[in-house]
């Protein structure tokens, strides 16, 4: 039971392969180190005793991409997260994104085409529903016009998966993910992305260890109980527990159609002063900020209806803030540790 997970040196992607490899399933990586270090592949190995099989290259390459797949025809699925994926670079930088997001999928479908390898689980996101009219989110609510370049890609990318499903054997499930935050229990593998973070939670962890001078609250004027946005955080593992899940419904054969999508989140909406609170909660340290004006292509609210997930999937997320906040915690310590 050979898996490509596309991406699987990064964040969300290294958590998912250690789940993979737990449940005993064969990885093979794909990444081009571009947000990411190689050195995860032997964190993972430290987890799960097992190194993960890894090829480095650009998936917007469609040579590179194709001779892989002829190469390992023997795949039954594909977790693809190569992705660039910070929205406020997104608006800085469009083009890079819809190079990197957009040409990476089609020449994964098209090779997945060619060898008939028929199951993919898409890394897409909530940033498809826009500000929703109607909280919590639902899978069937409308998708609205994106705010961001990045939130267009994910649109633009399940808009290609239906398509090409419909004339292929390609069956996908779209995961549309909230806002995953924390770490494994290890310490071992954790968010850390190269350069100034994007995300709230690793400029938080990196301004608590002192890397960062203060944190940036992106707005404070926003129509929520404190003025500052409102997002629903999940624990990393938690989402990485719902990809093997998604494979084992495919390779089962219990999906019901061709493209099924889920919500994934814990259903419950925190803004960024109540996650700077959890964090000041549990580890102890006092968190320098400092209010911002609004970010570009940031909404104001968005959390889950998991009750889809929870009941037709059947995963549900288990930890709640505490523990995430926790969690990214140890792992910045970790890695402050290993750089002494």
């Amino acid at each position: 039971m050979k898996i490509l997970v596309t991406g699987g040196t990064g964040y969300i992607g290294s958590h998912t392969v250690v789940e993979l490899q737990n449940k005993g399933y064969e990885v093979i990586i794909v990444d081009d180190l571009s947000n990411s270090s190689i050195d995860v592949l032997d964190n993972i190995t430290k987890i799960t005793g097992k190194k993960p099989l890894f090829e480095q290259f650009d998936l917007t390459d469609r040579e590179k991409t194709e001779a892989f797949f002829k190469k390992n025809n023997d795949l039954k699925g594909v977790i693809h997260f190569a992705a660039s994926k910070a929205v406020g670079e997104s608006v800085e930088f469009p083009l890079k994104y819809y190079r990197n997001n957009l040409l990476s999928l089609i020449n994964i479908l098209q090779a997945m085409n060619d060898t008939g390898i028929s199951n993919i689980v898409f890394s897409s996101s909530c940033t498809v529903y826009g500000q929703p009219d109607n909280l919590p989110v639902k899978e069937d609510a409308p998708i609205q016009k994106a705010w961001s370049p990045y939130g267009n890609t994910k649109q633009i990318s399940e808009e290609i998966i239906n398509d090409i499903s419909n004339v292929s054997g390609i069956c996908s499930i779209l995961l549309r993910y909230f806002n995953p935050i924390g770490a494994h229990e290890s310490a071992v593998i954790g968010e850390l992305p190269l350069g100034v973070p994007n995300s709230l939670m690793p400029y938080i962890t990196q301004t608590a260890i002192g890397k960062r001078q203060f944190l940036r609250v992106w707005g404070n004027d926003y129509d929520t109980p404190d003025g500052t946005a409102i997002r629903d955080y999940l624990h990393v593992t938690d989402l990485a527990r719902a990809h093997v899940t998604a494979v084992e419904r495919m390779l089962n054969g219990r999906m019901k159609q061709k493209v099924e999508v889920f919500n994934l989140g814990t259903g419950n909406g925190f803004s960024v002063m109540q996650v700077i609170e959890s964090f000041e909660r549990t580890t102890g340290v006092k968190l320098n900020y400092k209010i911002m004006e609004r970010r570009p292509g940031d909404i104001e609210k968005v959390w889950a209806d998991t009750t889809f997930a929870n009941q037709e999937l059947g995963w549900k997320a288990e930890k709640g803030l505490d523990e995430m906040t926790a969690s990214a915690w140890e792992w910045e310590k970790a890695i402050a540790g290993r750089r002494i």
